[in-house]
């Protein structure tokens, strides 16, 4: 299969259908359909040649949706790039990459010179194009539409780079096989995107959760409403004024959502599927979150870009059982996953290791990275780095990042486990749990906690919460409150700022 074959059906199958709806413009598939082998001409015409990655530096837009079906008509490479960056790793994710086309809108052109030697920028936002690049819609009406590349299986759909704000970035090579991989398997479950729907970008589009949902609904014939960027606001809009079924969030963003003072001004009935990542959902915000979108069923799923991304998938069903919702769910139907001990010889069920899988949907490797990409696949397996069990019904529960357990008195502390527990107070709006250095301990438990808006709880008051649920050497000795968590791109909690900001300011905030 190829990506672009879908665009090919969509044409054959419902071309006067609403293909995108970006603010008040809304473009049909026969639209997207004429505009996308134009511009794919357009970058012919630029020297783009195969294999040629092409980046996009942007927040989510109709022309992004665009920008995905366009360079692999062209016979060229995605580099979707991470807009949290800053400009030093964009400028290393680019030149690494070689990457010598950039589309950039409006809120990153001014960052181009910042992010070195760009052999053509192009201008895909709504205000005058700035000197020295290109116009998006002056090169779609200039150029001649090319016939598809029909590029497809094995061959490199994308070079999605990953980590850079924990470290030197790596490119992860995907396939079209790959991310149709994982967008088919997830469909396969049956509770993932609504055919012929309206998908709802809110997350953002470099990142491959919502690559992979926009995948998915390109699969099922679906309408794709996209916002800039998440604001709880935005969203709401988006939902009520468009009738969309599907989107794909992460857990800060839904409890943001319910917790909007605004959110019952709003009719969200239409709202059928909530795939969310990153993390598991607490019962608090997941009970608020079933209230607010009472027709929704909530799905959640776990992997890495590495996997294209989708392991596992904790169904919508699975959510009734209070003895799953800290699950990361079961394998899904395109994966092999399971647990195993640093010598890869898997782990007794109920015992902790490191989950592995291995599936069409493991990336072919890390860009010019020959012998991180052997370690990473050692075996046939991708190694994922997080700890977790699977128990005996195959559910898998992950318990920490291996490099992120804390041991302390020489017991091994879980964050997640922690973590778990101090969210169920009802005071606490998110937390997170670190090591940081003791001297009597080694390490001991320390927890970052943002309290709810006109919620009070002392630092006693939850480690006294927390020992009615788990160990005491478990339990945090120290806390510290704050406004807010460091977030990536993809939604996940940045421990290692954390770690940083607590080693800089000493033991200020601690209670």
């Amino acid at each position: 299969m190829h990506l672009t074959q879908t665009l090919h059906q969509a044409v054959q199958q419902g071309p006067d259908r609403p293909m995108t709806v970006f603010g008040d413009r809304v473009r049909t598939v026969a639209e997207v359909a004429e505009r996308v082998p134009r511009f794919a001409g357009a970058l012919k015409e630029l020297g783009v040649g195969a294999s040629d990655r092409v980046g996009i530096l942007a927040l989510n837009s109709d022309r992004y949706h665009e920008y995905l079906l366009a360079v692999p008509w062209a016979n060229a490479v995605l580099n979707p790039v991470n807009i949290r960056w800053s400009p030093a790793e964009i400028a290393y994710s680019l030149t690494e990459s070689d990457t010598r086309v950039l589309l950039v809108d409006d809120a990153f052109a001014a960052m181009v010179p910042k992010l070195g030697d760009i052999a053509t920028v192009i201008h895909i936002g709504d205000a005058p194009t700035p000197d020295g690049m290109l116009g998006y819609e002056d090169l779609i009406a200039e150029a001649g539409p090319i016939e598809d590349a029909r590029r497809g299986g094995d061959d490199l759909l994308g070079v999605y780079y990953t980590g850079g704000t924990t470290g030197t970035p790596k490119g992860v090579m995907l396939s079209h096989r790959n991310l149709l991989t994982s967008a088919l398997g997830s469909l396969a479950t049956g509770r993932f995107l609504t055919p012929r729907g309206k998908l709802l970008h809110a997350a953002p589009m470099f990142h491959l959760a919502d690559g992979a949902a926009w995948a998915a609904g390109q699969l099922v014939g679906s309408t794709h409403v996209i916002v800039p960027m998440f604001t709880p606001a935005g969203v709401l809009g988006a939902i009520s004024g468009e009738r969309v079924t599907d989107t794909l969030l992460v857990p800060t963003m839904i409890q943001l959502l319910v917790d909007h003072p605004d959110v019952e001004r709003h009719d969200l009935t239409s709202m059928k599927n909530v795939v969310y990542g990153a993390s598991p959902i607490s019962e608090a915000v997941l009970e608020r979150a079933r209230k607010t979108f009472p027709g929704a069923g909530f799905v959640q799923a776990y992997g890495m870009t590495e996997l294209s991304p989708v392991a596992t998938l904790l169904s919508a069903e699975d959510h009734d059982d209070p003895a799953l919702r800290r699950a990361a769910g079961r394998a899904a139907p395109h994966a092999e996953v399971r647990v195993v001990d640093p010598e890869d010889v898997e782990v007794p069920r109920g015992t902790v290791g490191e989950i592995v899988c291995r599936g069409d949907h493991v990336m072919l490797g890390y860009w010019n990275r020959p012998d991180e990409t052997a370690s990473a696949l050692r075996g046939g397996w991708m190694h994922t780095g997080d700890g977790g069990y699977m128990d005996e019904r195959g559910y898998v529960f992950v318990v920490d990042r291996i490099k992120d357990m804390i041991v302390s008195g020489g017991e091994n502390v879980y964050s997640a486990e922690v973590e778990n527990a101090l969210a169920k107070h009802p005071a606490v709006a998110a937390c997170a749990v670190i090591g940081v250095p003791d001297e009597r301990w080694g390490e001991r438990v320390h927890a970052v906690v943002v309290l709810r808006e006109g919620r009070a709880a002392t630092g006693d008051e939850l480690r006294d919460f927390c020992r009615e649920a788990i160990a005491g050497y478990k339990v945090p000795r120290t806390l510290e409150f704050t406004d807010a968590l460091p977030m990536s791109g993809a939604g996940k909690i940045l421990k290692r700022e954390l770690r940083k900001r607590h080693w800089t300011d000493g033991d200020r905030g601690v209670h």
